[in-house]
Formats: C-alpha cells, sequence, structure tokens
C-alpha cells in the first residue's frame, strides 16, 4: 500500500482531511476513504502515473451520467507526480437489478456515427486505441483483439491453438459484420459486477472504460464472472431489446475479457480463454 503523507495529504483541494484508511477498490489503483471530519469521500491514487491517468474516467464518468447515476467528481488531479481521484462517497445499499439494466440499456441508446473515442488511453496496463472507425468490426480487431494479442506474445502467454481459434473467431467476425449493420453505442467498457453498486436503493455506475461500440460487448463482459441476475438482462430488454442470435456472438466479447485477464494476471485464466475459443 502506497504510503500517504501529512504533507501529501495537504495539498489536496479538500482542506482539513483528517481521517484517511484504505480501502478495497479493485486491484488497479491504491483506494481510501478521507474524510474532513463533515464530508466522507472515495479517493483513488496512481503513485507515478500523473492526473493523465484518471482523466480518461472523469470523461468516462461525464459521458456515463447523461443516462445514469455514477458518483459525483469531486477533483481529480496530480501531486508530486501522483494521481488522484476524490469522488463523494456512496453508502452502499440493497436495489434492483431490474433497474440496473434498465439504465445500462439507456447507456446504450446514446449513439455516435463511428466507433471509438475522441482521446486513446494508454497510460494504463493495456494501452486502448480509440481512434474513429466506421467499422465495428475494423475497430473491435485492430484496436482491441490485435494488441491484446500482441501483448500475450510477449509475455509468452500464446500458442498454437489459441492463435488459430483466434484467427478462425476473427474470420466469422468480419464475415457477419460484413452484411450486419451495427450502431455504436456509449459502452461502460469494464461492466464486471465490481463495477456497479447501488446507493439509497439506486444503481450507480462505477469505474468506466468507455467507448462507442457494439453493445453486445457490455453485455458480454457482464456474462464472464457472474454478478448480474436474470432481472438484470430482462430490465435491460424492457427497454432496449437485444438482437436475435445475440448468445452465439457473446463469445466473440468473452473471448477478448479473458484475454485482457491472462495478459494482466497471467496463465490462471488460460483455461478459461481457451474454453471459450475452443468452439471457433
Amino acid at each position: 500500500m502506497y504510503h500517504l503523507t501529512s504533507d501529501w495529504l495537504a495539498q489536496l483541494p479538500v482542506a482539513n482531511i483528517n481521517h484517511f484508511e484504505p480501502v478495497s477498490g479493485g486491484d488497479i489503483n491504491e483506494s481510501y476513504a478521507i474524510s474532513d471530519g463533515t464530508h466522507k469521500y472515495f479517493m483513488k491514487v496512481q503513485p507515478g502515473r500523473g492526473k493523465q491517468f484518471f482523466a480518461h474516467e472523469v470523461e468516462g464518468l461525464k459521458l456515463l451520467s447523461q443516462a445514469a447515476n455514477t458518483p459525483e467528481v469531486v477533483a481529480f488531479g496530480e501531486i508530486n507526480g501522483d494521481g488522484y481521484l476524490i469522488l463523494k462517497w456512496l453508502d452502499q445499499s440493497s436495489g434492483s437489478q431490474f433497474e440496473l439494466g434498465q439504465m445500462l440499456a439507456r447507456v446504450h441508446q446514446i449513439h455516435r456515427d463511428q466507433f471509438g473515442l475522441d482521446h486513446d488511453f494508454t497510460v494504463g496496463k493495456i494501452p486502448k486505441h480509440n481512434q474513429w472507425q466506421s467499422k465495428w468490426q475494423t475497430f473491435y480487431v485492430e484496436q482491441r483483439l490485435k494488441p491484446l494479442i500482441e501483448l500475450a506474445k510477449q509475455k509468452q502467454r500464446w500458442n498454437k491453438n489459441r492463435s488459430q481459434h483466434m484467427s478462425n473467431m476473427i474470420e466469422q467476425i468480419n464475415e457477419y459484420y460484413a452484411n450486419q449493420p451495427v450502431t455504436p453505442s456509449l459502452l461502460h467498457g469494464d461492466l464486471w459486477s465490481g463495477n456497479f453498486t447501488f446507493s439509497n436503493g439506486k444503481p450507480y455506475l462505477i469505474d468506466p472504460d468507455v467507448f462507442f461500440g457494439n453493445r453486445e460487448f457490455d453485455i458480454a463482459v457482464t456474462t464472464v464472472f457472474g454478478g448480474f441476475s436474470q432481472e438484470f438482462y430482462s430490465g435491460y430488454n424492457s427497454i432496449y431489446p437485444l438482437k436475435k442470435g445475440v448468445e452465439k456472438r457473446l463469445g466473440w466479447y468473452r473471448s477478448y475479457y479473458l484475454l485482457v485477464h491472462l495478459v494482466l494476471f497471467g496463465e490462471t485464466y488460460g483455461p478459461a480463454l481457451d474454453n471459450v475459443l475452443e468452439p471457433f
């Protein structure tokens, strides 16, 4: 855990911080609960990564907030080269997954005319290349799958079997979308169960990695590690029904998410990736 000094804390734009303690907040950031005695905040720190690390998340929260509940950004910046992001604290509660699904559907109804985003995100462990593309298959294969495959090769976590099945899958993707139009939707981009919560009974989306893409990408990610009930999908479909045959296509995107985990965390995720790729 990164050691926050009183001098470091004194430079925050929130005055009179008199209490801070580490809290769980995923495996990417150092996370803390901080308080000035009156208000409580959630703070994430990226040692040595600078302000730019959190600019992408702040932009994502802003975009999602057009249609979703998101944590309120108090401030983000840099102290001694360390990036930080301060959000208003959310007290967790129970809530309706049906409403969560409806909320995600409304996010996906925010559309653009191309796939991508107006900036890349290259300061994370997995660089995201977001140049605008008119074809979904071009964006997904060239700017998501292939860079990850290269990283897996560099870490010696790639093999002939994975390469063959991935090539077959990419061929399927290219063939399918050559004749199937896709409307670019605003995506959360990393929608596993750790990236939603409930506060005062309302659903919230947190920790986004946004871009405009195929909404089936977000849906596929929700199915990889569980945590989303049937009510979630019912709520989603009540607002923005998924297209016929979606189950057959989800593997195209589950493979990406498991490949991310293979690159970041190692061969522990190899069998799950191989299992998803096996049908191709």
